[in-house]
């Protein structure tokens, strides 16, 4: 299978795959498929489709499948976890301090790497026990291709082959789009196994991951070394030639070295047993159109296999040779100019959890709206891959991903890289959980958005306004208007046992407009604000709800009574500051003598408090930006290109238009 088609093959088989590897990452056994062959299909997903990373790879009992953490399975209130056996490994007080530390806060990396350091120096050839804190900590980040090898060479010390194997087949679906793992896997297998056909077919399965990566020199030197190294000629330039179908950072280098191997070798070890039979310059296209498993321009390759000239020298046959080669880099080159720009904008390509410098980030979305526009659907996936190893920790990312897959009709690669995000890499941050609700209700899995909903609510973060309004509004468009009123009710109910909550003001300014609204019903609209009354403390955000809302209201208009609830928190012995009064007093008076209508367009949203945890700005009243946290916020705007993009199988009429944005209106 060619490089092209390994990513947009048939994903469905890869979505059912269950790694038997994580059959519980913290047992320290696991159920051995190896079959000594890297490359035998066995248990493990091959390259024939780019999900092999999907959530799938999650499902072992020890991984976080479910927002929780790497530790559920470890049970008990004990800091020390316990093998498959239920024996417990002895612990030194440092070990159980950092245990204790995990179990609070599983994102801790500096705890985890001071765990494992610590580990590895008291654990001696104890494997199981080393097994133990790799598994959890991979669980956590399994991105960081460097601990995968450190896990392997644990392995191999103390442990099997098979167990050296199973290792670095997790690694490959934990962080499949890594140049580094695939060199990695790639310098074990040549010490271990003596079949080139084993070892090359390794080569290939993570060339059709990674080859066409600006950053894939290390893997295609490898790959060229071993072929140098068993004097495989033909092999050696066919790989030349492949790597100038696409721009990579030492292009020129590999130039070179094809025309030093050119000038060195005949032509007859050059060229491929096929191609001497066809007797033609260029490697020979198989009846898919693949040239030796790459992708070569449609007019090159054309030109590779016209027969040779009869007659001709042999000086003139590798002249030819040479010259077709020359073209295809000179393409590369062309394209290279145009990204050059981007690659070396890259900082950082690997993963880290210190955070990007804003211009990285801001480099990821220009690059990715160039990859877009151009159109290609294998370099937007393999580009949106390498952007999520770099930017794993950013929600936004991954929604664009999400949204740019399910505009070009690829549901499988959209739902598989959400379960990604929601279940493994930002899975506690709630902007992605929300996102991920309305993305399901939007193609028709309610259930799973109401889950989405009761996630955050119920652990990644309780009480948070914006999840309440959202999970509000998608009661009232199933229909369900007493499920909706319950949530702002039972949230109301919560907030009111806290001593000076916050966010107890703007839940009752948004259950009395989303009432109205929904209902028509004005009076009982007032009456939800007039008893928040006996509740909250007077603040410029809630007072600045009463007076929009009011605006909103049919006539006749209580501005009495809020005059006297304005002039009680503006007196000298309220509470607010003195430009909060200010600004208050200037907005009610533009309300109560303006013209309501030009008020109402005009608003200036209220800002609630800052000790208010909420994460982002909401379309609904009053259209507030609430302070974020630290991830950064995205907007849901479709990708640019999206409807250019041309997978293998195109999406219906239907599903080029551009969809109904997720973050529309206030309640519909």
């Amino acid at each position: 299978m060619g490089d092209s088609e390994a990513v947009v093959a048939d994903s469905s088989a890869m979505m059912d795959y269950t790694s038997a590897a994580y059959n519980s990452a913290g047992s320290g056994a696991y159920s051995s498929q190896a079959t000594g062959d890297p490359t035998a299909s066995g248990g493990y997903p091959n390259s024939a489709g780019q999900e092999g990373q999907s959530s799938a790879m999650y499902d072992g009992n020890a991984t976080t499948v479910e927002n929780g953490n790497a530790f559920d399975n470890l049970g008990g209130a004990s800091a020390a976890p316990e093998f498959v056996d239920g024996s417990a490994p002895t612990m030194s007080a440092e070990e159980e301090r950092l245990w204790s530390i995990l179990r609070a806060n599983s994102l801790d990396f500096n705890a985890w790497t001071a765990l494992i350091e610590e580990t590895e120096k008291v654990a001696e050839n104890n494997i199981l026990k080393i097994r133990k804190v790799y598994d959890a900590f991979l669980a956590e980040f399994p991105l960081c291709y460097g601990y995968w090898k450190k896990y392997a060479d644990h392995e191999a010390r103390i442990g099997s082959m098979d167990k050296v194997v199973e290792v670095y087949e997790r690694a490959v679906q934990g962080v499949t789009y890594s140049v580094d793992i695939w060199v990695l896997y790639c310098a074990f297998a040549i010490e271990t196994y003596g079949d080139p056909e084993t070892i090359r077919r390794l080569f290939e399965r993570g060339l059709a991951y990674v080859g066409t990566d600006y950053l894939s020199f290390p893997l295609w030197d490898k790959y060229i070394e071993y072929e140098y190294m068993h004097q495989e000629w033909s092999r050696l330039a066919a790989i030349y030639t492949r790597i100038f179908e696409n721009p990579n950072q030492q292009l020129d280098r590999y130039f070179n070295s094809f025309k030093e191997l050119a000038g060195s070798r005949p032509l007859s070890e050059l060229r491929t047993a096929e191609e001497a039979a066809a007797n033609v310059s260029g490697p020979v296209s198989e009846a898919d159109g693949q040239v030796n498993e790459g992708e070569v321009h449609p007019d090159a390759a054309e030109q590779m296999q016209k027969p040779l000239t009869a007659g001709s020298t042999e000086a003139e046959e590798l002249e030819k040779y040479v010259a077709i080669r020359e073209e295809l880099y000179k393409k590369a080159k062309e394209l290279d100019s145009k990204i050059i720009g981007f690659e070396t904008a890259i900082r950082r390509p690997y993963f880290h959890v210190r955070p990007l410098n804003v211009a990285e980030l801001e480099n990821w979305h220009n690059y990715l709206d160039f990859v877009e526009r151009e159109g290609d659907f294998n370099k937007v996936v393999k580009l949106y891959e390498r952007c999520l190893i770099a930017c794993a920790n950013y929600p936004e990312y991954w929604i664009r991903y999400v949204l740019c897959m399910e505009a070009s009709g690829s549901m499988d690669l959209a739902n598989n890289a959400l379960v990604r995000a929601t279940q493994v890499f930002v899975k506690r941050q709630p902007e992605i959980h929300l996102f991920a609700a309305r993305f399901k209700e939007q193609n028709g899995d309610i259930e799973g958005a109401q889950a989405a909903y009761h996630l955050v609510h119920s652990e990644i973060s309780p009480g948070l306004l914006e999840a309440i309004i959202k999970h509000a509004n998608m009661e009232c468009r199933l229909g369900k208007l007493e499920d909706a009123f319950s949530l702002y009710e039972q949230a109301i109910a919560i907030e009111k046992g806290k001593e000076h909550s916050q966010t107890l003001p703007m839940l009752y300014a948004q259950y009395s407009r989303f009432s109205y609204l929904v209902s028509g019903n004005a009076k009982k609209a007032r009456e939800i604000l007039t008893g928040a009354l006996d509740h909250v403390q007077l603040s410029k955000p809630f007072l600045e709800a009463l007076i929009h809302f009011e605006t909103i209201l049919p006539q006749p208009r209580e501005i009495d009574y809020l005059q006297s609830l304005v002039d009680k928190f503006i007196s000298p012995n309220s509470d607010g500051s003195a430009a909060d009064k200010e600004d208050l007093s200037s907005i009610f008076l533009e309300a109560a003598y303006g013209a309501y209508s030009s008020y109402g367009s005009n608003y200036a949203a209220p800002q609630v408090p800052t000790s208010v945890p909420q994460i982002a700005s909401y379309g609904v009243y009053p259209t507030t930006t609430y302070p974020m946290q630290s991830f950064p916020q995205q907007s849901y705007a479709q990708p640019t290109a999206a409807t250019t993009l041309t997978p293998a199988q195109q999406p219906p009429p239907a599903a080029a238009a551009a969809p109904q944005a997720y973050y529309g209106g206030p309640y519909y």
